[in-house]
């Protein structure tokens, strides 16, 4: 049934709600929120209004819409959120990045406290330090709290469970008092946790204090190694704090957000500060269209990212008014319990701290358009300059495949796949070589091209997309080979075979019965050697897998009906193969694994072969 827009807008409600812009593919290209959907979808199509162009392109898309009624602007953004998140939709400022932040949880709901990694915040009894922007850090924090404390790590009930096992070796390097062997009081045992608490809440100077005190005990009774243990501590207790940094006096927990916009690409920087401390950064790539003001863009962004986040603080600064403000605090502020402020600092500290945002923002931006630059030079630039070469267009895919084996022993082909300069390892596929039998690389290669391209020509087989070069790890021998397999199979396909010089190294391509010189210092040259390296690696490594495999094969695998587990089995009660061969049918039998079926065709194995 045809969508009729015009019919469409009439019948709109003015009411909140959500609605969303189908393609003529039906795909969701737009998701938006409105107080009044009546009156906010009807500006999209209204010619007067300057839309901007991301808006106009839109519009020029928009084969249907359909729209969901909420019982408020709060419930609609909500709503909003869980759609983007769920579509992706195209015209949607987009988040690139889906990073999760980990934190330090301490159990202080167990008799016997640990300090954990936890990846979210759930709704117990324990205390949660973070969320951190550095898992490496936090581990490190971790190992460091448990070293000074010597708290435990595993996972025993205690007390319930103590004295049942060994302490573990933790207690033997004296980093854990073992209270699984009830070696330390409870109460001791929580003096302990109360100290790494003081740690995680920034208070450093006792722990330096009393650590240098032992260091120079250590030092005067001439116990020189537990010296230096005592001074690494004490310098990764200085680097943790040093990380730290005051930025306030307040206390308080606030995210700082600025943006660096160029074209289609904008970078958002966050500043995590929590209890008054610097405690880490990070930045996320944002997709968005030209036009998108600031305000949109940070107001796409906060939606998106502390829908995700499992901590919110009790402020955000950024570096402009939003579209949403209000509803937007609203929304923060249910999901962290606690009123949530956004605030657009003016001067002072913290006006200097959304610039110093702003400032990292555009010099990440900076920089990874160089990286891009960098990497398109040896990715799609080095595509067009083989291209070039080789007088081709549109290239794409290349295949590159290679043979492996040992004196013809355990044959094995790999086919690698670069696209636009990249390797594409999804649909790199491993060949045993079946029909050949001893060293035929030719003959090989002509098996695993014959293979794979016949079953390119079936659908749905994972082989349909052809290349647009095939690459051959050779010269005029293997390209002639490639050659006959692409005209027995109707197939019309580039070939060219990488020509090497007296050292091995490639010198040339071997193209249309020529060979083309190259420039070794060119990024095509360096792209075809990358080609080249992985074919043989892929292909290597099936080979010595196989091998591998080959190596650990048991003269019990021959025996009908003994699998892993018997095999074990057998192994255990008699030791050596020789034992189990000269084990009569009863002693076989009497296994628990073994009934007397098996039991007699292991004894006829080895008799039968003896005799």
């Amino acid at each position: 049934m045809e969508f009729n827009i015009e019919e469409e807008l009439k019948k709109l409600p003015a009411k909140p709600g959500v609605y969303l812009m189908h393609d003529a593919r039906d795909t969701i290209i737009y998701v938006g929120k409105a107080v009044s959907l009546k009156n906010r979808v009807r500006q999209y199509f209204q010619a007067s209004r300057n839309k901007g162009v991301k808006i106009e392109q839109m519009v020029t898309q928009i084969a249907w819409f359909e729209y969901i009624v909420a019982d408020s602007e709060l419930e609609a953004l909500v709503l909003e959120c869980n759609l983007i998140k769920e579509h992706r939709p195209k015209y949607n400022t987009m988040l690139k990045d889906d990073k999760a932040y980990p934190f330090i949880q301490v159990t202080v709901q167990e008799d016997f406290p640990r300090v954990l990694f936890a990846r979210r915040m759930k709704k117990d009894k324990s205390r949660y330090f973070g969320p951190y922007t550095s898992a490496g850090a936090v581990k490190d924090s971790i190992e460091l709290i448990r070293k000074l404390y010597r708290l435990r790590s595993c996972s025993r009930r205690l007390p319930q469970d103590q004295g049942k096992e060994r302490p573990c070796l933790y207690y033997h390097i004296k980093q854990c008092d073992a209270p699984c062997q009830g070696y330390i009081s409870k109460e001791d045992y929580r003096k302990k946790i109360n100290g790494a608490l003081e740690f995680l809440n920034g208070n450093f100077k006792d722990v330096l204090k009393e650590l240098e005190k032992k260091m120079m005990e250590a030092s005067e009774e001439m116990r020189f190694e537990d010296a230096m243990e005592y001074r690494d501590l004490m310098e990764s207790v200085r680097q943790i704090g040093e990380r730290q940094k005051i930025t306030g006096s307040d206390g308080e927990d606030k995210d700082i957000i600025a943006l660096a916009v160029d074209g289609e690409d904008a970078v958002a920087q966050v500043f995590f500060i929590r209890e008054g401390k610097l405690i880490g950064r990070d930045h996320f790539y944002l997709r968005i269209a030209r036009g998108d003001t600031r305000g949109q863009i940070l107001d796409s962004f906060i939606k998106q990212f502390y829908a995700g986040t499992p901590y919110l603080p009790k402020e955000l600064m950024v570096q402009e008014e939003l579209e949403d403000q209000e509803v937007l605090e609203e929304w923060l502020s249910r999901r962290r319990g606690q009123k949530v402020h956004i605030r657009v600092p003016k001067k002072g500290t913290k006006e200097k701290l959304v610039e110093m945002a702003q400032k990292n923002a555009e010099i990440i931006l900076r920089q990874d358009r160089e990286r891009l630059k960098r990497e398109e030079g040896r990715t799609i630039g080095a595509m067009k300059e083989i291209q070039n070469w080789l007088g081709l267009s549109d290239l794409v895919r290349i295949e590159a495949f290679d043979i492996s084996n040992i004196s013809g022993f355990q044959s094995v082909g790999s086919m690698v796949v670069y696209e636009k300069g990249k390797p594409k390892k999804n649909d790199y596929r491993k060949f045993r070589i079946k029909s050949v039998q001893g060293p035929n690389d030719y003959a090989s290669m002509e098996e695993v091209l014959t293979r794979r391209f016949v079953r390119g020509m079936e659908e749905s087989s994972g082989f349909e997309r052809l290349p647009d070069l095939l690459m051959m790890d050779g010269g005029r021998g293997q390209v002639n080979i490639a050659q006959q397999v692409l005209d027995k199979l109707g197939l019309q396909i580039p070939v060219c075979g990488m020509v090497k010089d007296d050292r091995h190294r490639t010198r040339g391509l071997y193209f249309n019965n020529v060979e083309i010189p190259i420039d070794r210092s060119s990024e095509g040259f360096k792209l075809i050697t990358r080609i080249q390296d992985e074919a043989h690696r892929f292909a290597i490594e099936y080979h010595r897998l196989l091998r591998s495999k080959g190596q650990v094969h048991s003269i019990l695998d021959d025996i009908p009906g003994i699998g892993p587990a018997r095999r074990k089995e057998l192994m255990r009660s008699f030791k050596t193969i020789e034992e189990i061969a000269a084990a009569s049918t009863e002693e076989l039998s009497s296994l628990p694994s073994m009934n007397e079926k098996v039991a007699q065709q292991v004894y006829d194995f080895f008799h039968n072969t003896q005799s």
